[in-house]
């Protein structure tokens, strides 16, 4: 934890323990669930009960009465089994809403400050359709990066795209049936299925995708390649006007048609690595507790595995870094323990600088998406139908501009569905509930910020200039706000986004039910300091916006 007092609280702890002759290899502390319970909880003293043979309880009061006073702490008290809690005082929490209050949070807990991080997420095809698929590692990806970022580290944004690969042969191998030279999105959406279809039950077709592949790769049939350059081309700007309606911005573009020769090097360059097996050259898992995968497979082609490692040395040339963290789905989490090792055993210098982590799908109650059948549900149509959905409130709202309200609502009702879980889990698509202004969505935190920017500014329209002493109320909404900073740090910490989304979703609730029960402008000197508590909670709101990836209206 990164508060001052949270490190002061630790170390009173630690010198307690060694008085008595304990010892513990790390000092817990906690907020608890419960603001009832304090600011900070620690079971030191039922981790230490049976080395010092006393009851818990016994130990913890024992251990109070050792600590004595702690600078920043109101109280201290022994609850439960065993469990001491603290209570902050009335200026550490007013220091708390001064931090809030400052433009400069950015990198306020340092816990990533120095460390260079390459995030590698969302990775569309060419030729396939930006289907809601991917808008699950769009916003967990940006996510952890702005927690990251937010932290003090630098962050580079990658995307790694397969421009390449027996996908592209199957969609242009119906644009070249079709006569098609001039294709639209429309043409590639509709020609990747229809192409898969008659790979599977064709086999002429498929004879002849698998020969129009080795062309692709190659290069050697002009027509091909000409089809070819306008179809990728047409998809990547295609890809940024969703990045941009996302907020998404990458600093790297990396391609498996730049990855797939690089990769064939390093696998060459280690046949004791990457033996033959029956004409394709293999990795063999089992050696470590894991599976065989192919590399190159009997035609001398690059395989998604080799091409991971041509995409690694691509990330290591582009960046020097000291960590690359991939997001990708829950399906190819077996096949990144194979890659990863691989590429340790082949690339040694990224040793510890090597993570993914996988996520869970977006489900509708038809159930999976398929983009090779074409029962798919495209990531710009699920936006467009939330922003259709959202126009009508957004028109009847005060903001300068309804079409753009209703995008930002779009955005926040999808992405917080997705943030609010854990990495790993399903997200199960609620249209009503992620569109609900009453809690548990993306907008509910937007109209909180909108209103908390609204109140502030009303205040600057009366005059009232904002003021912080430590005669500030230590209610539930100025205890949460101070546990923000620490909120980002653990996180961060696990790259977790959905940590920092739970913590935001009580906060925007703790506001809410603040303002239902005070009048801020009364023309009393109090108001002063409710405007500034007011003020702190929308620059904390906004700040726990951006990092969702979530866009902050001012008026809702």
């Amino acid at each position: 934890m990164n508060s001052f007092v949270a490190q002061d609280i630790q170390d009173k702890l630690a010198e307690a323990l060694a008085s008595l002759d304990l010892i513990s290899d790390m000092v817990s502390l906690e907020h608890p669930a419960d603001l009832k319970n304090g600011d900070y909880s620690s079971g030191v003293a039922l981790q230490c009960a049976k080395q010092a043979g006393m009851a818990p309880r016994a130990l913890a009061e024992k251990i109070v009465a050792t600590i004595g006073a702690v600078e920043g702490v109101a109280k201290i008290e022994v609850a439960g089994a065993g469990f001491i809690n603290f209570y902050l005082a009335s200026a550490a929490l007013a220091e708390a809403v001064k931090t809030a209050r400052k433009e400069d949070m950015w990198g306020s807990s340092a816990t990533q400050k120095g460390r260079t991080i390459m995030m590698e997420y969302t990775d569309p095809n060419p030729f396939k359709e930006f289907h809601i698929g991917h808008l699950i590692p769009n916003a967990l990806g940006e996510s952890v990066s702005r927690l990251f970022q937010f932290s003090g580290a630098t962050v580079k944004r990658a995307n790694y795209q397969g421009d390449v690969g027996i996908h592209v042969a199957k969609s242009i191998f119906i644009l070249l049936e079709k006569n098609i030279t001039e294709p639209t999105i429309a043409d590639l959406s509709a020609a990747y299925p229809e192409g898969s279809k008659r790979y599977e039950e064709d086999l002429a077709a498929k004879a002849e995708i698998d020969a129009l592949n080795k062309k692709i790769y190659e290069k050697s049939d002009a027509k091909v390649n000409d089809l070819y350059q306008k179809g990728r081309k047409l998809s990547l700007e295609h890809f940024e006007e969703i990045y941009k309606m996302l907020g998404t911005k990458f600093d790297y573009y990396f391609f498996e048609s730049e990855a797939g020769p690089i990769g064939v090097k390093i696998v060459r360059e280690h046949p004791d690595i990457f033996p033959e097996s029956e004409g394709a050259v293999i990795f063999r898992g089992e050696e470590y507790g894991l599976h065989t995968r192919v590399f190159l497979n009997k035609q001398g082609l690059p395989t998604y595995e080799a091409k991971e490692l041509g995409l690694a040395r691509l990330k290591e040339d582009a960046c020097s870094f000291d960590l690359t963290m991939t997001v990708t789905g829950n399906e190819q989490g077996e096949y990144f323990k194979v890659v990863m090792k691989a590429m340790e055993l082949a690339l040694p210098e990224l040793r510890g600088k090597l993570a993914y982590k996988t996520n869970g799908m977006l489900r509708f109650a038809e159930g999976k998406m398929s983009s090779r059948t074409g029962n798919i549900i495209r990531g710009e149509d699920l936006l467009s139908d939330l922003a259709a959905a959202a126009k009508a409130r957004a028109s009847e709202s005060r903001a300068d501009d309804a079409e753009k309200l209703s995008q930002q609502i779009a955005v926040a009702a999808i992405k917080y569905q997705i943030l609010k879980q854990a990495f790993s889990k399903d997200i199960i698509f609620d249209r009503e509930r992620a569109l609900s202004l009453e809690g548990d969505s993306g907008p509910y935190l937007q109209y909180a910020h909108a209103r908390a920017h609204q109140l502030v500014a009303k205040a600057g329209e009366q005059g009232v200039v904002p003021a912080v002493d430590t005669s500030i109320e230590s209610g539930d909404l100025v205890r949460l706000l101070h546990r923000f900073p620490e909120a980002v740090e653990y996180a961060a910490a696990h790259s977790e986004p959905h940590l920092l989304t739970n913590y935001l979703i009580e906060f925007a609730a703790a506001f809410n039910s603040w303002y239902a029960q005070v009048q801020v402008l009364d023309g009393t000197p109090e108001a002063a300091r409710k405007v500034a508590l007011v003020d702190a909670v929308c620059r904390t709101l906004k700040n726990g916006l951006w990092i969702l990836g979530i866009p902050a209206p001012e008026r809702m």
